[in-house]
């Protein structure tokens, strides 16, 4: 694109040449460019054709003055070192670039209760069309946050569940993800699974350690040890280590990420634990390096940046809402169990 502006002369298109080459003011051309409708079928259509010609685009500052708009979205995220959240970021500025909107963000601790507010109206300093909150619960009342926020405030969305239904929100089932995972290891003949959880003050991490512990119960099995680790395949190490101390006999574990699943497989390659003779493992997040080792890396696949992208798409319809409004909205993605060597497919006399 900056080629073709730059063609001519070696400079940038500005929109008063293009009005010199079309032989009309710059108003009319400003007037096509934000489509507006008083301008000549004939004129707007030798104003266009010269935009297409040179590949001219108006700024984005340019825009913003012109219509009054920002055209930029906050995003209020913590742990942008994790998998999970990074692959979200990357969805969320996708979608935002391919829809023409700026990003702004703004990094949160990742534990402890966090008012969120100051974040909220400093976003909204800065003219933020819409926000987008990625991070842990953070033991934010979202009825609360919604009844101190001004009338004029910006659409949030939330990737996190809202039972008083006050924000939009879009989240991926990890309660689901987690049933799955364990139903896989019970079809194993697993009847000895540990579960090891994510930090607890995640909503993730809570709905993972839920749905490994309800499907235990239906299935009618005492559910095995239960270490937290803090995502990273250190503390997954090490947790292991204390769940093998606490039940030698463990059959199968359920790793809440796996990152920490990675952490399992280095201590049972040490201890020599034949995975998945001995020890059948299931990690959850889908990252690619978990495909390579040995044995590769059955895992819960998450639609991450599925996530970011429909955040977006959300955050910029309600922010363009058409005349009846724009409701609030929950939307669920589900996960998938990817099958792979350290929790291979049940034989069908393996079945329980």
């Amino acid at each position: 694109m900056d080629q073709q502006q730059r063609a001519n002369g070696g400079h940038r298109v500005t929109i008063v040449e293009i009005a010199r080459m079309c032989g009309v003011s710059v108003q009319t051309v400003s007037r096509v460019i934000n489509q507006r409708p008083d301008v000549s079928p004939e004129t707007r259509a030798a104003v266009e054709a010269a935009i297409e010609r040179v590949g001219f685009q108006p700024s984005a500052v340019a825009r913003s003055l012109v219509q009054r708009r920002s055209y930029t979205l906050g995003v209020i995220a913590a742990g942008l070192r994790y998998f999970g959240v990074a692959q979200t970021l990357n969805g969320i500025t996708a979608e935002s670039e391919a829809s023409g909107y700026a990003l702004l963000l703004k990094e949160i601790a990742s534990s402890g209760q966090v008012d969120i507010m100051p974040e909220i109206a400093l976003l909204m300093a800065h003219r933020v069309e819409g926000i987008i909150f990625a991070a842990p619960d953070l033991g934010a009342d979202l009825a609360e946050v919604r009844a101190r926020l001004p009338r004029a405030s910006p659409p949030i969305v939330f990737l996190k569940s809202d039972p008083s239904a006050a924000f939009s929100t879009i989240l991926i089932d990890n309660h689901a993800g987690a049933r799955e995972a364990t139903r896989h290891l019970l079809s194993l003949g697993c009847r000895r699974i540990g579960h090891l959880a994510g930090p607890l003050t995640w909503h993730e991490a809570r709905d993972r350690h839920s749905g490994w512990l309800d499907t235990l119960r239906e299935a009618g099995q005492t559910p095995g040890p239960v270490q937290v680790g803090d995502w990273t395949s250190a503390s997954g190490a090490s947790a292991f280590e204390a769940m093998l101390l606490a039940d030698p006999e463990m059959d199968g574990v359920f790793a809440a990420n796996d990152q920490m699943a990675l952490g399992v497989l280095s201590v049972a390659n040490r201890r020599g634990i034949a995975v998945p003779n001995e020890l059948a493992l299931v990690g959850f997040d889908g990252i690619e390096e978990g495909a390579q080792f040995t044995p590769s890396l059955t895992t819960v696949r998450q639609p991450l940046r599925e996530l970011g992208r429909l955040a977006v798409r959300e955050l910029i319809e309600t922010a363009e809402p058409g005349p009846d409004g724009a409701p609030v909205r929950a939307l669920t993605l589900a996960p998938e169990l990817v099958i792979r060597e350290s929790a291979p497919a049940a034989r069908a006399d393996d079945a329980p």
